[in-house]
């Protein structure tokens, strides 16, 4: 197939790039380098990275607004699926600055969801979030089927309506989506603000950490190689006319306090906490049911959260772009 995928110099981005071409896919990324969250020079290498690794006849990087009509016209001119990840992330942000994450994250979809009308793309993989779900109780398993009417922040509530942008752009104009809720996913290249690339940070360098509350919030940390497995999966899967909603996560739990203990023991060394009171938008628990994500996407995570972040801090002492 001929995929495109925006936020392609992202982080789940350039992974998800890299498992399609090597599933035999031709790609097209598309990433417009923002620098708001952080600083756009680690997405200019891992663009750069994926360039060079990848055969040019399989994988080419365009620069491009997503809210830029002509420019998705042009790149999904001849595609068969389009995967789409590009948004602003991040829920502290968000209350900072919601009308970025409007623009970002609705705007920015209805203009993709245009340009695949306009060019016959009928069949797309969008990236939500389990921000949607909000405030949770703990020991329940957060469903699929859930109404999720008190999204926790900005970020989260642009999630829920860019689902909601999505069953009707499927009823009115014949889409297939399957919108993918993504459960903090963690791993080689995340974001600099994620805290399990904090803590690694504060791990090698010996500085204080901020650490939110008491370390009893829980969150369900899924490795990218398992979302992308998912990712992957959706874009072969989707089926114009169909309307999926689906939970990637890791099925387990991890304290923060436990997070903290499982990087200490990885590195070796200890991390210097500077504890600081809840923040406003965090939740006190995230935790994935997946059987409907086995269901339709035979998706299975593998990777335990202590796995994982000894696979991150191996790629971590390395990477040229860990102090950002």
């Amino acid at each position: 197939m001929k995929v495109v995928v925006t936020g392609a110099a992202g982080f789940i981005g350039s992974h998800t790039c890299e498992r399609l071409v090597a599933d035999g896919h031709s790609v097209v990324g598309v990433d417009s380098f923002d620098d708001y969250l952080y600083p756009a020079a680690p997405k200019r290498r891992n663009a750069a990275d994926v360039v060079a690794a990848l055969p040019p006849q399989s994988f080419r990087m365009v620069e491009a607004d997503i809210c830029d009509a002509d420019a998705m016209r042009a790149v999904l001119d001849g595609a068969d699926v389009l995967c789409h990840l590009a948004a602003l992330a991040g829920v502290r942000p968000s209350l900072a600055q919601p009308q970025k994450y409007i623009r970002a994250n609705l705007q920015g979809t209805v203009s993709v969801y245009e340009a695949c009308r306009d060019t016959g793309v009928d069949r797309v993989a969008f990236a939500s979030s389990s921000s949607v779900y909000g405030k949770r109780a703990a020991g329940q398993a957060f469903r699929e089927d859930d109404p999720c009417l008190e999204p926790a922040s900005p970020y989260g509530a642009t999630k829920r309506a860019g689902e909601l942008l999505s069953s009707t752009y499927r009823d009115l104009y014949g889409l297939g989506i399957t919108a993918l809720r993504f459960f903090t996913v963690y791993g080689p290249r995340q974001r600099p603000d994620m805290m399990i690339h904090k803590l690694l940070r504060a791990a090698h360098s010996g500085q204080a950490v901020p650490l939110f509350g008491d370390g009893s919030s829980a969150r369900d940390y899924t490795f990218v190689d398992d979302i992308v497995s998912g990712t992957v999966a959706a874009c072969l899967r989707v089926t114009p006319g169909a309307f999926e909603i689906v939970n990637l996560g890791g099925h387990e739990t991890t304290k923060l306090s436990e997070l903290v203990a499982i990087v200490e023991r990885i590195t070796g060394r200890s991390v210097t906490l500077d504890r600081q009171p809840d923040q406003p938008g965090d939740v006190p628990i995230t935790f994935a049911d997946v059987s409907r994500a086995k269901a339709l996407l035979d998706y299975a995570p593998t990777t335990s959260v202590e796995t994982g972040v000894a696979r991150y801090w191996e790629w971590f002492k390395t990477d040229r772009s860990r102090s950002s």
